[in-house]
């Protein structure tokens, strides 16, 4: 179990306003341009071998390390499905089932959001999973399965759909709700490992990108017996730890319980800019970078300093 977090100190009066325009933007009358680099986070406990295990599969799971943050972090969902921002997509199934509501890019207009990014264990936490010194933050992602939809996620990987390139990269999965086995997302153990980045598709089977030079994904379903997937029952403020290039999905939620999943994306000392020659998934249109040169910008702000 994680420490008690302080109390949630809004660094705005009010929470920012969403910048104008489709895209992850930082305002330019935003306090939180260049926001303090952190080196005294609460440190989450992590099992001896956790390290190693990340590693080695990609994948971890971590049990009670958000429970903290849990109804902080739901409140903040609450107000971002109130207020949704222009980078919002909700799937709406032709079956009419439920929704399937997404969102990116938010840390800085939720109060909630903003403050976990910068008191929670996540910063330290995910600087030691990826051995890097600093701990840069990516973005944020919610993601809401109401009760009944049919609208699975596919099988993918992470990092072609993002303007980053490197090896030191974590993404903390936090469930808010209790989410069943039949349900939870999967992921394929040491898929990080293949050497391969695989062609972005949109819901729609269609690519991200026009000519991206990606191969196709394999099918995953096809191959469950030959691979290690890894999908456990989680609890609230369990987490699921995973690399950006571990192929993952999650089937649709046919219980009578949301699923309601919040994300933070990290990077470490080697992250990039990757120009993908097209519009990545979120979009950072006011990136002013070189290919391969390293992402700093004050989209990105490092949050933790070993």
């Amino acid at each position: 179990m994680s420490a008690a977090p302080r109390p949630l100190r809004d660094r705005t009066p009010t929470p920012v306003p969403p910048p104008k325009g489709s895209g992850c933007r930082v305002a330019k009358h935003d306090p939180l341009r260049q926001p303090p680099i952190m080196s005294s986070h609460r440190q989450a406990a992590l099992a001896p071998g956790d390290v190693e295990r990340y590693r080695a599969d990609g994948i971890l799971v971590l049990r009670g390390t958000f429970a903290d943050w849990v109804e902080p972090l739901r409140a903040g969902v609450e107000r971002l499905l109130a207020e949704p921002s222009p980078l919002e997509r909700t799937y709406r199934p032709a079956d009419g089932s439920a929704p399937f509501f997404q969102d990116f890019c938010n840390w800085r207009r939720i109060p909630e959001f903003r403050a976990f990014v910068h008191e929670s264990p996540a910063a330290p936490l995910a600087a030691r999973l990826m051995g890097s010194r600093t701990a840069r933050f990516f973005h944020d992602h919610v993601l809401v399965k109401e009760p009944g939809t049919s609208v699975p996620t596919p099988w993918h990987q992470d990092q072609p759909y993002y303007c980053v390139d490197g090896d030191q990269s974590v993404s903390f999965w936090i469930a808010l709700d209790a989410v069943a086995r039949d349900t939870v997302p999967e992921y394929v153990a040491g898929s990080h490992r293949w050497g391969k980045d695989f062609r972005p598709t949109r819901f729609d089977g269609t690519p991200l990108y026009a000519q991206d030079g990606f191969e196709a994904l394999p099918d995953i379903e096809a191959q469950r017996a030959h691979l290690r997937i890894v999908g456990e029952a989680l609890a609230p403020g369990d987490a699921l730890a995973f690399h950006f290039r571990t192929v993952h999905g999650a089937p649709a939620n046919r219980s009578a319980a949301r699923r309601r999943g919040f994300s933070t994306r990290w990077v470490g000392d080697d992250a990039v800019y990757a120009d993908r020659g097209g519009t990545t998934s979120p979009p950072f249109p006011d990136l002013k970078l070189a290919h391969g040169a390293p992402l700093e910008a004050p989209e990105f702000p490092v949050v933790y300093r070993a």
